[in-house]
This record gives structure tokens, C-alpha cells and sequence, in this order.
């Protein structure tokens, strides 16, 4: 019989203000030192939607409204499956927890392009890719 894989699902949003995009430095151990999107895992009982809302609150302080959502993204099946939504910020201010962010920082497309190697995961850089070319 095959050995099954447990994989879990996560949910972040993707916020561009400015001209620039809004990133988190991570600092859990298998992860340290690289950017994200304030994203997290959906807990059971939290939609997907939910979940992309609290961990941009929780990652940044920062309250966010979705606007849509830009995809599904699964690069593994050892790795979650992640939801990407593109939000707005609506309220709250920069609040960086501690125990579990580095730091919180805004970043130009270009930026992110050249940044690839200090990306948490490829699926960043598409996720965002996906804003800047709705916005042509």
C-alpha cells in the first residue's frame, strides 16, 4: 500500500502600496532570514479567506481588506498548498511580533525579482508577478 503524504494549507496576501510590495522576514528555524508574504497555516474551523486576514494582522499589525484571489500555488507535495490573495490595507500600523517576524519591509517589483535566492519560495515571486501584470 503507498505511504500517504500529510500536507497542510496556508493562506497569505500579497499588498502593494505605493509601488511596492509589502514582505516579511521569517524567523523560524527552517526558514530564518528569508521573505515571505504574511501568510500562515489555516487552522481548522478558519476558512482560507480568514486565515490570509489574521496573519497579515498578526505578521505586520496591519488590517487588510481582500481583494481577489490570485491562485493556488503547490510546488511539492512535501510543502503546503498555498492561497494567494491580493489585499489592501485598511487600517491598524506596522507591528512586527517578535517570537515570530524578523522584520517587515516594502520592496519595488525590481527588488523582489533581484531577490529570488532570499525568497522563502518561488511562489512569492509568482504570486506578485500576477499584480504587476493586471496592472499593465
Amino acid at each position: 500500500m503507498p505511504e500517504f503524504v500529510k500536507i497542510y494549507v496556508a493562506a497569505g496576501v500579497v499588498v502593494k502600496q505605493d509601488g511596492k510590495y509589502l514582505l516579511v522576514q521569517e524567523k523560524k528555524p527552517s526558514a530564518y532570514g528569508l521573505w515571505n508574504l504574511p501568510a500562515g497555516r489555516v487552522e481548522e474551523g478558519d476558512s482560507i479567506e480568514k486565515t490570509a486576514v489574521k496573519e497579515a494582522k498578526e505578521e505586520t499589525g496591519y488590517d487588510v481588506e481582500l481583494i481577489r484571489e490570485l491562485g493556488v500555488f503547490h510546488e511539492d507535495v512535501k510543502v503546503a498548498c498555498k492561497h494567494a490573495f491580493e489585499a489592501k490595507i485598511i487600517g491598524g500600523e506596522l507591528c512586527i511580533p517578535e517570537d515570530e517576524i524578523l522584520d517587515v519591509k516594502w520592496f519595488t517589483y525590481d527588488e523582489v525579482q533581484r531577490m529570488t535566492d532570499k525568497l522563502r519560495t518561488p511562489t512569492i515571486l509568482q504570486a506578485i508577478e500576477i499584480v504587476e501584470k493586471s496592472k499593465e
